[in-house]
């Protein structure tokens, strides 16, 4: 260990891109989209809930995932598409429960419509994949504390591979904040638990950033 390294082990920040890519399927309509939903990887349907958050979008916002967006814009059917944009994905344990559930919702529609609406031919849903690409900042940060200054000037790549992606790769679902801060044994008990409740979907990557920092702010002053 060198002199200004932590006992407790570094944080290491990291940023991140997401590189889009096609899997070559496509739904035109709610059957479709159902029979694709049973065996696309749990990678897309990922992509499609959390993607939106690092692309550049111009969308309405109402619509938090890509499902909701293609059934309110491309098939008109605003009833599911307002009952896809509810769901928070965050309340799942895995993504499979989250896809059975997209597709339970999907089947009561079609089991209430006698006539399902098509999109056109160029407006079809397309399910993507992705591969998180990652870069090394070269920050490093010893002490908790020091996360204040840090989160202050954090892109939005890296907000979103520790406190969104992080939870993807640590145990008990936790974002890399809080799965660092646990090795201070239960010294910072408290302020894991104000980050954990920040529930990050609902919310832009810049307003999850504030809200990093108000729970920093507030803790260490």
């Amino acid at each position: 260990m060198t002199v200004n390294e932590s006992k407790y082990g570094s944080f290491y920040l990291k940023d991140c891109t997401l590189l889009a890519m096609a899997t070559g399927k496509r739904a035109q309509n709610l059957r479709e989209l159902r029979e694709l939903l049973r065996d696309i990887d749990t990678n897309s349907i990922y992509y499609h809930f959390w993607g939106g958050l690092l692309r550049p979008r111009f969308d309405d916002p109402e619509y938090h995932n890509d499902f909701a967006l293609w059934t309110a814009n491309s098939l008109h059917n605003k009833l599911l598409a307002e009952r896809l944009a509810v769901i928070d994905p965050m309340t799942f344990k895995t993504l499979d429960d989250l896809r059975e559930e997209l597709i339970d919702l999907i089947e009561e529609t079609l089991n209430e419509t006698e006539y399902p609406t098509w999109s056109k031919r160029d407006d079809q849903f397309e399910f993507i994949r992705f591969q998180l690409v990652i870069f090394n900042t070269k920050t490093v940060v010893q002490e908790p504390k020091e996360l204040l200054n840090v989160l202050r000037n954090m892109s939005v790549g890296s907000i979103f591979f520790h406190f969104i992606d992080g939870r993807r790769r640590n145990a008990d679902a936790q974002d890399d904040f809080q799965n660092w801060l646990s090795n201070f044994d239960e010294k910072y008990d408290e302020l894991r638990d104000r980050i954990s409740d920040i529930d990050p979907y609902f919310s832009s990557l810049t307003q999850l950033r504030r809200r990093l920092v108000d729970v920093f702010s507030a803790y260490f002053h």
